[in-house]
């Protein structure tokens, strides 16, 4: 059977062997620690639940209109207006099925064959291909460390050609944790106004910010680029819902019809009690994001004190959501059972062969330096973690 030119476009997760090998090893089992969780740890609060169970025992569990109930829309709203001190009218507002499936949707409506995408590296492990799935070309812009993990201004200008029609920004950043400043924000959002790029900003971390520092919005800092962006959320980590598949995006009005249409003939509408309980979520009391918030910077402390203490580890500590992204090249070239290591993949192997902890290759994440460990699991599981990656690396 022939399938889909559009399927052959798209290359195989680096990390499915390796989570494979740890689901095999923990149905044997054998105890693996895994810092690869993309969601909190956390339950969703009581209050957002309650409002599901309300919602089944009315009988809210039909179709709801594709793009979401004006209830949530309304929501949304006032979480933008209020959060972010930005207006959007009920028909610049739509709800998908996660905010994955929202940046999915932004793509079908806007790119086509041979236009360009700029998105900064490490990136999330989906936007390439969610590009790649319209036609459209990824253009990574590599970022280092050094630099704070962080596309600078003239990176950008540098990556601009005839054919950018967009450039992605993910601040907090997964995987790095990276959080841009109101500086350089502001750069690259007049290079995008003038160049007449269009910003899509994933701002799915907003909430999940330490040190006292404030979430800044591209398109807030300057409000002349709204009419040329995407706003794409959701409340998946912010309240721990990941599995109630909620996101959702504001945009001009021509773009979010045309998702609305798209997701007309794809999912139809968002589950409609999941909608129910995201309206308490974002308009209920948020006392669980600040418990979270401060359990996570705990953790983070203690996980970027550790990491750095180990000979040919370095790790910046991250500004937002709940991921580190430790340098580990200077273990590169070690060698175990006759084997050198000499990249993330075979890193990550050897952690979950001899130290059995699973953590998610920097290749998958365009940064083959690194692996990503998440802060979003018990403390109990994050100091055994480390101290048996410690131990494994001794081996060397």
């Amino acid at each position: 059977m022939k399938l889909s030119d559009r399927v052959g476009k798209i290359k195989p997760s680096p990390t499915l062997a390796v989570s494979a090998k740890a689901k095999e090893m923990a149905s044997q089992g054998i105890d693996v620690i895994s810092f690869g969780a993309g969601e909190p740890d956390f339950d969703t609060p009581n209050n957002i639940r309650d409002k599901a169970v309300e919602a089944i025992r009315e009988g809210f569990t039909r179709y709801t209109p594709p793009g979401g109930i004006v209830e949530l829309k309304e929501a949304i709203r006032n979480k933008f207006l209020n959060d972010n001190g930005l207006n959007y009218d009920l028909s610049q507002i739509i709800i998908n099925c996660g905010a994955k499936h929202t940046l999915y949707n932004i793509a079908q409506v806007l790119f086509n064959s041979g236009d360009e995408v700029i998105i900064p590296a490490p990136y999330w492990v989906s936007y390439p291909d969610i590009v790649t799935l319209a036609d459209a070309k990824p253009v990574i812009v590599e970022t280092s460390d050094k630099q704070g993990f962080v596309m600078s201004p003239d990176d950008f200008k540098k990556a601009i050609t005839p054919k950018t029609k967009a450039v992605i920004i993910n601040s907090p950043s997964n995987p790095t944790g990276a959080l841009y400043s109101e500086e350089n924000l502001i750069s690259i959002a007049r290079i995008a106004h003038e160049q007449e790029i269009i910003v899509i900003s994933d701002e799915i971390y907003e909430k999940l910010i330490y040190d006292g520092k404030k979430f800044a919005g591209i398109i807030s800092l300057m409000p002349e680029i709204k009419d040329q962006a995407v706003i794409v959320n959701g409340v998946s980590k912010t309240y721990a819902m990941t599995g109630w598949r909620i996101g959702y995006a504001a945009g001009p009005p021509e773009i979010i019809g045309a998702m609305t249409k798209i997701q007309s003939q794809s999912t139809s509408n968002p589950n409609s009690i999941a909608q129910k309980a995201a309206i308490e979520a974002l308009s209920g009391p948020q006392d669980s994001v600040n418990t979270m918030v401060k359990e996570f910077v705990k953790r983070r402390d203690y996980m970027v004190n550790e990491l750095n203490k180990i000979d040919g580890v370095s790790c910046l500590k991250p500004e937002g959501a709940f991921y580190l992204f430790p340098n580990f090249s200077g273990i590169y070239g070690k060698s175990y059972q006759e084997k050198t290591i000499s990249n993330s993949l075979e890193l990550s192997e050897f952690l979950l062969d001899n130290a059995r902890v699973a953590a998610v290759p920097g290749v998958a994440f365009g940064a083959d330096d690194f692996i990503r460990l998440s802060f979003a699991l018990s403390m109990q599981n994050i100091q055994e973690g480390i101290k048996r990656i410690k131990e494994a690396l001794d081996t060397l």
